[in-house]
């Protein structure tokens, strides 16, 4: 495997809760290496176009976290199912996207992406977020800390503690969003927010109708990130934790609470879009103009293609279209 696959792993890995949209009920997407994966409420199909120009699809039936597990339907439990199967739907379409990508039609057996090595991307990307997102925002406040002791009390620390890590967020997905193969996979993000709106609208789903709308939804991962971002400051300044390894632990044990609300937030936002609390997710479409961009006809063509096909597959299964 290459090194620009194995980058553009890594960033699609670290970018899952990015470009997703995780609600179990409603029509929903990813974006994927040169492709778009789409959900409805029981299918899931993942369509691709091939250095060749073809566009493959892989389409399977998914059961819902909450039928799967009943007690996973309760609020605040239900965003964490339904987020956990979100990313393991989200790691298939990218390993499938992946081995499409390296599938240019020259030899006789395409190289493969091995289970092994999406275990590995996993593992490094968890090290990773860890690093970036938790321990680097703490030392950088300590420091500080040390400098000017104001910042040594709870809301204080952990307010200069959540600036960092929304200001190092923010740093991080601009500067890859420089590079070439990431502005493609926004671009797509975008197209699958197009289609959906379109789909959403009730008007019929093509390319000239799908062009017509925004790239920024209320129900993208990159709102969802945003929300969690600033849940964790307030929860973070209401839990004492006196020494930096308690800090570090409650920012890790904390997590599954601090998603649980913040899918509640999102599902909130997304039916309600004029109320108060929508407000809090606005940043995160503020930032999708960074995660989204405006896709080409071609790219909205796959997006529609996944689409397509999980709605084929619902319809088969008698599953019943919810539209938010």
């Amino acid at each position: 495997m290459s090194l620009r696959i194995f980058f553009r792993l890594f960033a699609h890995v670290q970018m899952l809760p990015i470009l997703e949209s995780g609600e179990e009920t409603l029509v929903g997407g990813q974006a994927v290496m040169e492709g778009v994966m789409m959900r409805a409420p029981h299918s899931y199909c993942v369509s691709v176009r091939k250095p060749s120009g073809e566009i493959v699809s892989e389409e399977m039936p998914v059961e819902r976290m909450s039928e799967k597990h009943p007690w996973l339907k309760y609020p605040m439990l239900r965003g964490i199912g339904t987020l956990c199967q979100a990313m393991a739907l989200g790691m298939r379409a990218l390993k499938f996207s992946a081995n499409a990508a390296l599938d240019d039609g020259k030899a006789e057996k395409p190289v493969e992406i091995s289970s092994w090595m999406m275990a590995v991307q996993i593992v490094l990307s968890v090290a990773f977020f860890l690093l970036l997102y938790k321990l680097v925002p703490l030392k950088l406040t300590q420091y500080l800390s040390n400098w000017q002791p104001a910042f040594k009390g709870q809301i204080l620390f952990n307010a200069v503690d959540g600036v960092i890590r929304l200001a190092i967020f923010v740093a991080f997905m601009y500067l890859i969003s420089r590079a070439k193969d990431i502005q493609r996979v926004f671009e797509f993000h975008g197209a699958e927010h197009k289609v959906v709106f379109n789909y959403e609208s009730g008007k019929p789903v093509t390319i000239e109708n799908a062009q017509q709308f925004v790239t920024w939804h209320p129900r993208c991962g990159t709102s969802f990130v945003f929300v969690i971002l600033f849940l964790s400051m307030i929860v973070y300044m209401i839990v004492p934790a006196p020494t930096l390894t308690d800090k570090l632990i409650i920012r890790i044990v904390d997590l599954p609470v601090i998603t649980g609300l913040s899918y509640e937030l999102i599902r909130f936002a997304a039916k309600r879009r004029g109320s108060v609390l929508a407000w809090l997710t606005a940043p995160g479409l503020w930032m999708q103009r960074i995660t989204t961009q405006p896709p080409s006809d071609e790219q909205a063509a796959v997006a529609i293609h996944a689409l397509s096909g999980a709605m084929a597959l619902e319809e088969k299964q008698g599953g019943e279209l919810v539209i938010a």
